[in-house]
């Protein structure tokens, strides 16, 4: 069984050589939406996330909706581990496997058959797990013998097809992602789009976020529509969408 709970979660980011007062603060409270404020040390804080509750289970597909600097991003980084919270708590129950930046770790001095094992790991596989599954990465990607040579003599679209290979050979029971993938290669596209329907099936929760209201209405049964870092609603795609256009 997987879970998810935020219990009065909140998230504040320092924000360091910037003044109260400053142009740099006005522009920066335009931008993120988020609550600034100051610390004991003078530091200007944006309150991210604020007073944060809900709980998500076994078959939950959530997406995350809302503006620009709505709080998203960073729920999504509080679920992969990048942040923590510094009000309430978190408390997540099943393996977490992260989809936002698929070519994190990927060394361009490296080898393919190299990175696979460095990208691997990152995605908390080990080595031998790794080596498990290097045919079929290898042979998922189409590289060929370019496996064996630097990634940095490869084109982008080779790059991107190594990246996806492997990032997309875990099955975690929690998956987060920030859009939709789209491997630009159209002789890839088709098998990257099933592969992908394949591992958000398997999946027991999902959380995307998500500016097309198409992909979340195709992919989720609920959504969290956030506002200023704190949850304005949470509901099925029908009724959070339909609040939205009031």
């Amino acid at each position: 069984m997987a879970q998810i709970q935020f219990i009065q979660a909140g998230v504040d980011i320092p924000i360091f050589n910037a003044s109260s007062r400053s142009l740099k603060t006005r522009l920066l409270r335009m931008a993120t939406g988020g609550k600034l404020s100051a610390d004991q040390s003078g530091h200007v804080v944006v309150t991210a996330l604020q007073d944060l509750n809900f709980t998500l289970s076994d078959g939950d597909r959530v997406g995350l909706v809302g503006h620009n600097g709505a709080g998203k991003s960073t729920l999504l980084r509080v679920l992969s581990g990048v942040y923590h919270p510094v009000h309430g708590r978190v408390v997540l129950q099943g393996h977490v496997a992260s989809l936002i930046d698929i070519s994190l770790g990927i060394d361009h001095e490296a080898t393919g058959r190299e990175n696979i094992f460095l990208r691997g790991a990152l995605l908390g596989l080990s080595k031998k797990e790794v080596a498990a599954k290097l045919d079929e990465i290898i042979d998922f990607s189409e590289l060929g013998d370019f496996i064996d040579m630097p990634v940095r003599t490869y084109s982008s679209g080779m790059h991107l097809r190594l990246a996806f290979s492997v990032s997309t050979v875990i099955r975690p029971e929690i998956l987060l992602m920030d859009e939709w993938l789209s491997v630009g290669d159209e002789s890839f596209k088709h098998k990257a789009e099933a592969r992908l329907a394949e591992l958000v099936q398997a999946t027991k929760i999902l959380v995307i976020a998500s500016h097309s209201k198409d992909l979340i209405m195709k992919t989720c049964n609920r959504v969290l529509w956030l506002e200023h870092g704190r949850i304005k609603m949470d509901g099925t795609p029908d009724a959070v969408y339909h609040a939205l256009q009031q």
